[in-house]
């Protein structure tokens, strides 16, 4: 953003941060604002590069495209890339569910939770996270999603699409018990819901070992069809449907 963008106030977007957004922000992240101050260079409008952030996730376009009166795409995704390494999002995802948790009547913390996976295809570019799913026959990705009965995404593992369910499955759980936010959010579980692909005693023994889950499998009738089997299938698509 240029001198002269900044003196004019641009435009808003609709994935603007409103102005009570930005207050909670800043109650929940005191940090970042501390840390402008022992920088030794100025740096962008911190509330202009969530904006530019933002602008990227709702909207779906590259970084690249990123309008001129936003942030520079370099910084934004500086800043975006770092706070997914250090948990920030995490935090701030936490701190969103227990809210809209509390708002829609419920305890802050869920008490069931349902895990599915689901595989994409991604770019010709390799890498160990990619791999084939013989199952679904796609190339790339899997990520192992966690939601509460309310579709609130809770956490995601993503993976090679190779990883089978159970292996996935363990990995996402061993990061909720290692990640002190999803930990304290986790923590109220006493039921999970999966398909049958999560069957078995090993995964049910290791669940219940590390967090003390009741492990329920439904599986599919032929005479049922449609989401009221899977409810959690139908969450999974509407949580990362836009990716």
């Amino acid at each position: 953003m240029s001198t002269h963008q900044k003196k004019e106030k641009r435009k808003r977007y609709p994935s603007d941060l409103s102005k009570n957004g930005w207050k909670q922000f800043k109650q929940l992240k005191p940090a970042l604002f501390e840390e402008e101050q022992v920088m030794g260079r100025p740096r962008a409008d911190l509330k202009e590069i969530i904006n530019t952030i933002f602008y990227v996730v709702k909207t779906g376009c590259s970084w690249r495209s990123v309008p001129h009166d936003l942030v520079c795409w370099q910084t934004a995704y500086g800043y975006f890339s770092r706070w997914g390494k250090d948990g920030t999002w995490e935090q701030i995802n936490c701190f969103l569910v227990k809210k809209t948790r509390k708002k829609a009547g419920r305890k802050k913390r869920p008490s069931a939770a349902c895990l599915d996976s689901q595989s994409i295809k991604t770019t010709a570019c390799g890498g160990r996270h990619r791999g084939y799913d013989a199952g679904k026959q796609i190339k790339g990705r899997k990520r192992f999603i966690l939601t509460d009965s309310q579709g609130l995404l809770l956490a995601v593992w993503v993976c090679a699409a190779s990883v089978s369910e159970k292996m996935g499955a363990q990995c996402l759980l061993r990061y909720l018990r290692w990640s002190s936010s999803l930990d304290d959010l986790c923590k109220r579980i006493k039921l999970v819901w999966v398909d049958g692909g999560y069957r078995g005693d090993d995964l049910k023994g290791f669940v219940k070992k590390l967090w003390g889950w009741c492990w329920q499998v439904v599986l599919r009738n032929d005479d049922q069809k449609g989401f009221k089997v899977l409810p959690w299938r139908w969450v999974v698509e509407r949580t990362f449907a836009w990716m």
